[in-house]
């Protein structure tokens, strides 16, 4: 008999260890969840990372404006790297890094989404940061935030961004735009460092989301109060937003040039919003930086008569059809919804979530026979 409970002792903590090994989506969103409250609470400005990227690029005697191919070439070289281009990248990466070589690889093909800019400054990150490889999601997220928030930095330097912003807020003329012009970065990238600089440096509470046009939030922070849809475990990606919001009006606006500027009342108070969309292969997405209605006087589209009213999470806010349609078609229509097998299916499984270790591997090993 003690023999029989020993087995079955061992076999439940088997399956226990299984199960905290598979990184299912909730363990995701769950590990989402913990840092993004960790990043409200520090009001997503990190010092040690600002000093990190301080340093590097004192080093190789970078001081201000945009960031030159050349100066890219210098920090690897500081760093003991050499870059190579290659058409043969695993497709599961981005860029991979040969720590034995110290030589780093990167896609040549035109049609990549991510900036080799930002995506070498981030394998940079790894090496600055001393990143070893990651025990569970919870650090593998982590270290792709550190990384981001650091290569931000390198691109857009605390000392002159604040600067930058600072004469804007004089202005009364803050604009993302502004900034991604300024330092010659994505609307996306400059969104994000505005809200690691705005409220340490400019006192300025704040929210980002960036929105795909089928109203899911992919990602999102928020400092100033701002109502998010959240489910059991407080996760906000993955939640539909309310319709009346900045980041889903964008995409009816006529005009895709210029920036949509809204006031939306929430239950949570009156915001003002500034909202873009882009495309990608995944289709529309808007990306959107917001103030409460007290911090709108420092922006520029303030002027905006744009204006609408959200009773989120109230379901007869947008989740429920109009009275007429709802009479018209109650009980007559039976759609059939697209699988999301991303919701059932585990995570990818492995150190790094998503890539094919045997794919980098054999990657690795061709190239290190080409001298």
């Amino acid at each position: 008999m003690d023999v029989l409970e020993s087995l079955v002792g061992l076999q439940r903590e088997l399956e226990r260890r299984l199960n905290e090994q598979a990184a299912t989506p909730e363990e995701a969103r769950r590990a989402n969840t913990k840092l993004r409250e960790e990043m409200r609470q520090r009001n997503n400005y990190f010092p040690s990372l600002e000093e990190e990227a301080s340093s590097l690029l004192k080093a190789i005697g970078q001081t201000e404006g945009p960031l030159s191919t050349h100066q890219i070439t210098d920090i690897a070289s500081h760093l003991g790297f050499t870059l190579h281009n290659v058409s043969d990248l695993p497709h599961s990466t981005r860029s991979v890094t040969d720590l034995k070589n110290k030589r780093i690889y990167l896609t040549q093909s035109s049609r990549s989404e991510f900036s080799t800019r930002s995506v070498l400054l981030q394998a940079f990150g790894h090496q600055v940061l001393g990143h070893q490889t990651p025990k569970d999601y919870a650090e593998f997220l982590r270290q792709r935030v550190s990384t981001n928030y650091f290569a931000a930095a390198l691109m857009m330097p605390e000392k002159a961004t604040v600067d930058f912003l600072q004469r804007a807020k004089e202005a009364r003329e803050i604009a993302v735009e502004d900034i991604r012009d300024a330092f010659a970065v994505s609307y996306e990238t400059a969104a994000h460092r505005f809200t690691n600089l705005a409220t340490e440096h400019l006192g300025i509470p704040v929210h980002f989301q960036k929105v795909h046009e089928s109203g899911i939030i992919h990602k999102a922070y928020e400092n100033d109060g701002v109502n998010f849809p959240q489910d059991h475990i407080g996760a906000i990606e993955g939640q539909s937003v309310c319709r009346y919001w900045t980041s889903r009006e964008v995409f009816n606006v006529p005009d895709q040039f210029s920036a949509f500027n809204q006031y939306t009342d929430t239950i949570a108070g009156t915001f003002w919003c500034t909202a873009r969309t882009e495309r990608s292969t995944s289709g529309r997405f808007s990306l959107s930086i917001g103030v409460p209605y007290v911090h709108v006087k420092w922006f520029r589209g303030r002027d905006t008569t744009e204006r609408s009213t959200s009773t989120c999470p109230d379901p007869s806010c947008c989740r429920r059809p109009p009275h007429d349609l709802q009479q018209e078609w109650a009980g007559q229509a039976w759609p059939s919804a697209r699988a999301q097998t991303h919701l059932l299916a585990a995570m990818p499984q492995g150190a790094f979530p998503g890539v094919d270790e045997t794919e980098v591997y054999a990657f690795l090993h061709h190239h290190a026979q080409i001298k």
